[in-house]
């Protein structure tokens, strides 16, 4: 069975209904959590008894830590997966089922993302190397042009996307995790209110597992950019990517380095 988790703030109403009214026809389907980080309550969204609403108060708790309270319920419940996905995808019911069954009968995956693409139908990166300082700095703050193939190879553009391979950092936007590579790696860490939690948490469980692009199912992916748009956003991606570079090494990181050289060696180039 698959429990299914969405943080909300503020959402697009017509847009979050579009995407519950399709979810809930999940064949493996055993309940999906609405985490509302919103400053008001709202109901309109409980649409089916599968729903479970749940309304922080008023306070906007984060990312990771609003999607830790279902996934704990998915641990204590037995729920052997859990789908955590942003409220503007689109995704149909029968390629969540099709994700399900590829998952459940690979043993040695513990997480996967599908194919996204943007509404316009090109690719997004999602499935990419772990950062280093100048990855994630220099692409917001270097010319373009400086920054150019050091961020094709950072976003694995060379990868052959029609075919699955393993990456240590897939996007936080749709992440289908085994409820026990989950558990092992210790949920998401709440110490980060946005942002890097998706790589932090694919990492820990690249470590004993697979984490795996896998390009059988395509989804759309409204993605906002919220922190090219607003500076208090830049100034939340600046200092949680602090977090994370105080957490696993700035500079020296000997396990990044293994996971990305082990990545370049292993994923076959787009011929």
């Amino acid at each position: 069975m698959l429990n299914i988790s969405i943080v909300l703030y503020r959402p697009n109403s017509m847009q979050l209904q579009a995407l519950l009214k399709e979810i809930v026809k999940v064949k493996c389907l055993n309940r999906i959590y609405l985490i509302d980080n919103s400053p008001m309550k709202s109901s309109e969204f409980v649409l089916s008894d599968k729903i479970r609403y749940i309304f922080n108060e008023g306070r906007n708790l984060g990312y990771g830590k609003g999607h830790n309270i279902a996934i704990r319920e998915s641990i204590y419940d037995g729920i052997d997966f859990h789908l955590v996905m942003n409220a503007d995808v689109v995704v149909h019911a029968e390629d969540i089922d099709a994700m399900h069954h590829f998952i459940e009968h690979e043993p040695l995956v513990g997480q996967l993302i599908p194919r996204v693409i943007y509404p316009d139908g090109s690719l997004q990166y999602v499935a990419k190397l772990l950062p280093t300082p100048l990855d994630v700095f220099g692409r917001r703050f270097l010319p373009e042009f400086l920054m150019r193939r050091r961020n094709a190879r950072y976003e694995l553009q060379q990868a052959n996307h029609d075919k699955p391979f393993n990456a240590p950092s897939l996007s936080g936007c749709f992440m289908f995790m085994r409820t026990k590579a989950v558990l092992q790696a210790h949920l998401f860490d709440e110490r980060y209110f946005l942002y890097p939690e998706d790589v932090d948490l694919t990492r820990s469980i690249h470590k004993d597992w697979l984490t795996i692009y896998w390009p059988a199912v395509t989804i759309v992916h409204h993605h906002a950019r919220g922190s090219y748009k607003s500076w208090h956003l830049l100034w939340v991606h600046i200092v949680n990517m602090c977090r994370y570079f105080n957490k696993w090494g700035w500079f020296f990181d000997p396990e990044r380095r293994r996971m990305n050289k082990e990545t370049l060696a292993s994923i076959k180039p787009h011929e």
